[in-house]
């Protein structure tokens, strides 16, 4: 709200009139002393002076009232103008006194916000890289890659089935770089998940299984991995889409997968998808693959959901 300055009202002082020293009134000039006839003839004409008689001067004007207020509406009007263009210029300052803290704080706003994000993101990372493991698979066929998390005290590992298919030997390697053999616990190939286990060891990191039923479209997520042999690898991303349900080369279909555009390529699958808290809410699974360059689509990748994982895990630990 503008506030205008207040100017208190200017009384107008009287302009007393004023005399001029070197103004004099005009006297008529008295006629001579003569005798007084003690008798007059009627019938004579009058006697009048000698000479010519002066006519007294035009009385001079005093300072009259349209002169004064003439000048008291110049006064007037130059204390208004003046007061007018004060108004203006503090009406103009608070409009830009008050634009630009707005500004600012929209600045500082949308800084903060930023930063705050940034800041969930590295401590999320930092919760799940040290329970994400590099799975290195020996087969007929030669060595596959792939990841696994670390889900409970015992060293139990969950992965994808595809990752561990015709594995002869398994070697995990850790968050600090030492490498662990693996046994193979169980699969469930309906569902293209596997669980390996390692000895435990002193201060081993587990993942915390989070609840994907609770997961919304556009929420922003992280993908945790080792992408082509190159451990601890960490992209960002959003959910896409929920509820899919996708078709793997294999012919295994998953349902009710997560859609995201967090870069996963080959080598994280197995590995984890995790919300902004850390906790685990997807295993990433599979990209979509262009049918004309038959090459990986960029940004569209599928995880198999926390809640399915839970349950199958659970299962195999049972057996």
């Amino acid at each position: 709200m503008l506030q205008q300055e207040e100017y208190g009202i200017y009384e107008s002082y009287p302009f007393l009139p004023q005399h001029s020293q070197s103004a004099y009134v005009g006297v008529l000039n008295e006629p001579p002393v003569r005798q007084t006839l003690s008798e007059q003839d009627t019938s004579e004409p009058p006697l009048y002076p000698a000479g010519p008689q002066d006519s007294p001067p035009p009385p001079r004007k005093r300072p009259g009232r349209r002169g004064a207020i003439l000048l008291l509406t110049l006064v007037l009007a130059v204390i208004l103008g003046t007061g007018l263009f004060a108004g203006w210029e503090f009406a103009g300052q608070s409009s830009n006194s008050s634009s630009t803290p707005t500004s600012s704080q929209a600045k500082t706003t949308s800084s903060s916000t930023g930063t705050n994000i940034e800041t969930q993101q590295e401590a999320a990372i930092a919760t799940i890289e040290p329970a994400v493991v590099e799975l290195k698979v020996k087969t007929a066929q030669g060595l596959q890659i792939g990841s696994g998390v670390i889900i409970d005290t015992k060293g139990d590992i969950v992965s994808n089935n595809h990752v561990v298919n015709g594995a002869q030997t398994i070697e995990a390697v850790l968050y600090n770089g030492t490498t662990e053999q693996a046994q193979l616990v169980g699969t469930d190939a309906a569902d293209d998940m596997a669980v390996v286990r390692i000895t435990p060891f002193a201060h081993m990191t587990v993942a915390k299984i989070g609840d994907s039923s609770k997961l919304v479209v556009g929420q922003e997520v992280l993908a945790v991995g080792n992408p082509l042999g190159i451990t601890e690898t960490a992209t960002e991303g959003m959910v896409s889409a929920l509820n899919r349900s996708v078709t793997e080369s294999t012919g295994t279909t998953i349902s009710q997968a997560i859609q995201t555009d967090a870069a996963v390529n080959p080598g994280n699958s197995g590995g984890a998808l995790i919300n902004l808290q850390g906790e685990l809410i997807g295993i990433p699974t599979l990209t979509a693959v262009n049918t004309e360059t038959k090459t990986a689509a960029n940004g569209v990748s599928f995880a198999i959901p926390s809640n399915l994982v839970a349950t199958v895990v659970h299962q195999l630990l049972q057996h």
